[in-house]
C-alpha cells in the first residue's frame, strides 16, 4: 500500500517519507479501514518534532490519528457486517505505530465510528483529536444547558468545535480571538479590554472556560469566572505556569487538564457518539482550509507547523 512515515524525528522535509509499505491484517477485535482522508492535528506534528523531548515511541511511525474511509476487513470477534461500512477513525496512532497517513489502517473496532450520510470523509478526518478534546472540555463536568461557556481561541480547531457543542448543549457561548479585526457578535478581542467586554455579555460571570492558552489567559479567566467555575485547559504557552493560588481558592475554581490520548475509553466513545450526532443534526460543521495529496505530506505538515494553514488541513488518500 502507499503510505507516509518517518523513522526519525525532525523537520517535515527531512524525515517524512512516501512509498510502499506492507498492508496490515486486522487481529482479534480489530478492523481495517480503507482510507480516503487523513486529518493532521498539532499533536501529530509535535510527535514528529520530538516536542518537549519526547522520543520515538516506535522505530517507524505512520503518522496521524484521525481519518475516514470504509471498513474492508475485520478480525476475529468483529461482526462481518461491518465490512463496507463508512467510518471515521480516531486514535489510530495513539499507542500504535501506524496511523492514517496511508491507504489503510488497522484499529480496534470501537475506534472506527459508523458515519451517517451527513458526515463526509473530510469532516470525519477532523473530528478525532480536536472533537473529542472539545467535547471533554465542554461536558466533562456535567451538562451546560443554561450555563455560560467562554471559549478562548474560538477560531481554532478545538475552540470552534467546543463553541458549537456548547451551543448544541444549550449554553450561551462567548468566544475570544486575538485581534479586533476578527471579533463579532459574542466574540471578544483580546487586544481590547476583554474582561470588561466579557462581563458585559455575562454580568454574573462564566461557568466554564475552554482554555487554549492557560498560562497566558489565567488572569483574564480569574476576572470573569463566577464562583465554582471550571477552567478546562488543553494547551499552555508556558509549560510551568505560576498559579495565583489564593484568588483561585477564594473562587473555588476547578482546573481540568485535558490530555487527549489518555481520556477514559468510555468518555471517548460517548464523545464520538455525540460528535457524530451533532454533525448529523446540522449543529456542527468543520471547515477544511487546505487539502494535500498524501504524497505531499511534508508540505502539509509544514503548513500546520508554521501556522500558515488558516484552518484544518487534511490529506487525500489515493485509491
Amino acid at each position: 500500500m502507499r503510505a507516509a512515515w518517518y523513522d526519525r524525528q525532525g523537520s517535515p522535509e527531512d524525515v517524512l517519507q512516501y512509498g510502499e509499505l506492507e498492508e496490515a491484517t486486522p487481529g482479534p477485535g480489530e478492523v481495517r479501514v480503507r482510507l480516503r482522508t487523513s486529518g493532521i492535528s498539532p499533536g501529530d506534528v509535535k510527535k514528529r518534532q520530538a516536542w518537549l523531548g519526547a522520543p520515538m515511541a516506535f522505530a517507524r511511525i505512520v503518522p496521524h490519528s484521525d481519518g475516514a474511509g470504509t471498513v474492508d476487513a475485520v478480525g476475529a470477534g468483529v461482526d462481518p457486517a461491518r465490512i463496507g461500512s463508512r467510518v471515521w477513525v480516531y486514535g489510530a496512532q495513539s499507542y500504535r505505530a501506524r496511523g492514517t497517513a496511508a491507504q489503510s489502517t488497522v484499529v480496534p473496532s470501537e475506534l472506527a465510528v459508523d458515519c451517517p450520510p451527513e458526515v463526509s470523509d473530510e469532516i470525519g478526518a477532523c473530528l478525532g483529536i480536536a472533537g473529542i478534546t472539545a467535547h471533554r472540555a465542554v461536558f466533562a463536568d456535567g451538562p451546560v444547558d443554561g450555563k455560560v461557556v467562554l471559549v478562548q481561541g474560538v477560531r481554532g480547531a478545538v475552540g470552534s468545535i467546543a463553541a458549537q457543542l456548547a451551543r448544541w448543549g444549550g449554553a450561551d457561548v462567548i468566544g475570544t480571538v486575538r485581534s479586533r479585526e476578527e471579533a463579532g457578535d459574542a466574540v471578544v478581542a483580546l487586544d481590547d479590554d476583554p474582561a470588561e467586554a466579557i462581563r458585559a455579555l455575562a454580568p454574573n460571570g462564566v461557568d466554564r472556560v475552554v482554555e487554549v492558552a492557560f498560562s497566558a489567559n489565567l488572569e483574564l479567566d480569574l476576572q470573569v469566572c463566577r464562583i465554582g467555575a471550571v477552567i478546562a485547559a488543553y494547551a499552555s504557552p508556558d509549560a510551568r505556569p505560576s498559579l495565583p493560588f489564593w484568588p483561585m481558592l477564594f473562587n473555588n475554581l476547578v482546573i481540568r487538564l485535558l490530555g487527549s490520548d489518555d481520556f477514559p475509553a468510555q468518555e471517548k466513545r460517548s464523545a464520538a457518539d455525540d460528535l457524530t450526532r451533532a454533525v448529523a443534526e446540522g449543529a456542527l460543521t468543520v471547515p477544511v482550509a487546505q487539502r494535500y495529496p498524501l504524497a505531499e505530506i511534508a508540505q502539509a505538515h509544514a503548513a500546520v507547523e508554521g501556522g500558515r494553514a488558516g484552518g484544518r488541513v487534511i490529506l487525500t488518500i489515493p485509491d
